[in-house]
């Protein structure tokens, strides 16, 4: 990958933080100033405690001492010992303090931006229409939001950081030693910079390969793990187990081959470089030791660069493998940028309020025709429909019909390829379709049900301590599910298991009935949602939804005819196009 694509991603990333996230950042960078210059007060402060210990009259006598002495009214050479060692571990206590604090702001905002991003991430998602949804692997986006925010967090923002953190430390570390000695400075950190400069031009590519694997396969071991587990009934039926589990090997080892090799590349020049600057030293030693004023001046010098090797060398590597985890996170970084780029509904920027809906007269839909995408057939043709307010409108067909599709529109799930949707002769779009969707209730013949309470489940999403007790037992007893909760030891505080695996298929779905009426929305819909029921309840559940206020609209699509007797029209769709629409007698007792 390019850098100047690299450089794009990272200021993309930059450009998703919240505002107030941004000027924290903008904070932790002055405080990684200030971090360098007490690791170059650090350094700087080494020089003159070695000498004192080495050559205590030469200190004595230096000009620069004059300030300190004069300050503690010393006499002697051997005074300077205890004011000087004092300096100089105030000065190490100091930059440990600064750097300590460094690394706990750096670690704490990088994890703090990651949960922003997480958040932003699962809200525009949860925002995106339907048809996004559909066309859409949920494995992808459970990927993006868990694994691959966390690869943004630990393999791109908190090395970004570091890096910056590093670049800061390593101009103090090297001015330092500048004024310390100038030549060997240079020498010693254009020797150990090229060293890491020479790995990086070898690696990148293969750093970027693996980036690629690691998105890809933890997308996979995702998919693997929702495929075996969501499918746990046919897979011990059928004995796949050791299918599922050699897919699951295949992705999950070579994801972690290919981590282990980043890894490896972030961490392999540091023992070279290491063993280069023991090398160094070793040999600035020697010379210096044959130097005319011996090894004892040089030991203050020596002092000195040893402790900025020491410094200069972590810092190097930080660096290094910052970058190196950049490089091998950019596809992940890449895909949670996808994600992060989903628009939010107009309908939130502007507000419903502006856009409301009443439903005092019908439901139309208007020469309305749909696909799900351009390259696909349509699936509803040239639809002419109109629901009376207070209606029971059922809806027959073959599978494949467009049965479905088309309550998805009235629903607005859906837009229309072409025609309109309306209500009361106001079309319903983009802006104005969530305070459409406050009027409906949905019963599908699956029912969702999240590991809580029969309670929560009834009352899905609305808070806990704000549960209508009363309107919920009302929404029981008209779905005949009342009496069975009531038996129950726990009875509204069951747990129903994930998936409400601890129910059975007629009290999962009698749930799904309860939750639409609790909602107490004016249009309900239900799509095959008594299939699960054995006759008599069914009836039992048709009589009781009859009973409700006529100014309640019902949408009924039956598994089977007999459901939708009561009902005052009856549609059929045959091949996505309205055949018929007729009385109960007419569409079904007279079918041809």
């Amino acid at each position: 990958m390019k850098p100047s694509e690299s450089s794009r991603l990272l200021l993309e990333l930059w450009s998703k933080l919240p505002l107030a996230r941004r000027r924290q950042l903008v904070l932790l960078l002055l405080l990684m100033v200030v971090a360098s210059i007490a690791e170059m007060l650090s350094i700087g402060a080494v020089l003159p405690f070695l000498g004192v210990l080495t050559a205590p009259d030469k200190v004595f006598h230096h000009p620069s001492a004059r300030t300190l002495i004069d300050a503690f009214g010393l006499s002697e050479p051997n005074q300077l010992l205890l004011p000087l060692t004092a300096v100089f571990g105030m000065a190490a206590l100091l930059a440990g303090a600064i750097r300590l604090c460094l690394v706990w702001a750096t670690t704490r905002l990088s994890f703090a931006a990651g949960a922003d991003l997480s958040m932003e991430i699962y809200r525009r998602t949860l925002y995106q229409p339907y048809s996004v949804h559909v066309a859409r692997n949920t494995s992808e986006v459970i990927t993006g939001i868990s694994n691959k925010t966390n690869e943004v967090i630990y393999g791109v923002m908190t090395p970004a950081l570091n890096v910056v953190s590093s670049c800061f430390m390593l101009a103090a570390i090297l001015l330092a030693l500048l004024y310390i000695n100038a030549s060997i400075a240079l020498s010693a950190f254009g020797g150990f910079g090229l060293i890491y400069l020479i790995v990086a031009r070898l690696t990148r590519k293969r750093l970027s390969s693996n980036g690629d694997v690691i998105a890809c396969d933890s997308t996979l071991v995702i998919k693997c793990l929702q495929e075996g587990l969501g499918g746990i009934r046919d897979v011990l039926i059928d004995g796949t187990q050791q299918t599922y589990c050699e897919i699951y090997r295949q992705a999950d080892v070579s994801l972690r081959r290919a981590q282990g090799n980043n890894q490896f590349i972030g961490l392999c020049p540091r023992y070279g470089v290491e063993t280069l600057g023991m090398l160094l030293i070793a040999g600035l030693a020697y010379l210096m030791g044959r130097q005319e004023q011996g090894i004892a001046s040089a030991i203050p010098v020596m002092g000195a660069l040893a402790l900025g090797a020491q410094r200069l060398l972590p810092v190097l590597q930080q660096a290094y493998g910052g970058w190196a985890s950049i490089r091998g996170s950019q596809a992940s970084l890449r895909d949670v940028l996808v994600l992060l780029r989903q628009p939010l509904p107009k309908s939130l920027e502007f507000g419903s309020e502006r856009n409301p809906v009443t439903f005092a007269r019908e439901i139309a839909l208007r020469q309305v025709s749909f696909r799900y995408s351009p390259e696909m057939p349509l699936v509803l043709k040239e639809i002419d429909l109109v629901i009376p307010k207070g209606s029971r409108t059922g809806f027959i067909g073959s599978t494949g019909s467009g049965k479905s599709t088309l309550l998805d529109l009235v629903m607005a799930l859906l837009q229309p390829t072409v025609g309109t949707l309306s209500v009361d002769s106001q079309p319903i779009t983009s802006l104005n379709c969530r305070h459409w969707q406050d009027h409906i209730a949905h019963v599908p013949q699956t029912i969702f049900l999240a590991d809580t309470s029969i309670e929560e489940n009834i009352a899905f999403g609305v808070p806990r301590d704000k549960i209508d007790g009363a309107l919920l037992r009302e929404a029981t007893r008209h779905a005949q599910l009342a009496e069975t909760i009531d038996g129950w030891p726990e009875g509204y505080q069951t747990r129903v298991g994930e998936r409400g695996v601890r129910l059975s298929g007629g009290q999962r779905q009698r749930i799904g009935i309860a939750r639409a009426l609790y909602k107490r929305a004016g249009v309900i819909i239900f799509d095959e949602a008594t299939s699960a029921l054995d006759t008599e309840t069914e009836r039992a559940v048709m009589q009781a939804t009859e009973a409700l206020d006529r100014n309640l609209t019902i949408l009924i699509i039956a598994h089977r005819l007999s459901t939708l007797s009561s009902c005052d029209q009856i549609v059929e769709l045959h091949a996505g196009r309205v055949q018929r629409i007729g009385s109960y007698r007419d569409v079904v007792l007279n079918a041809p």
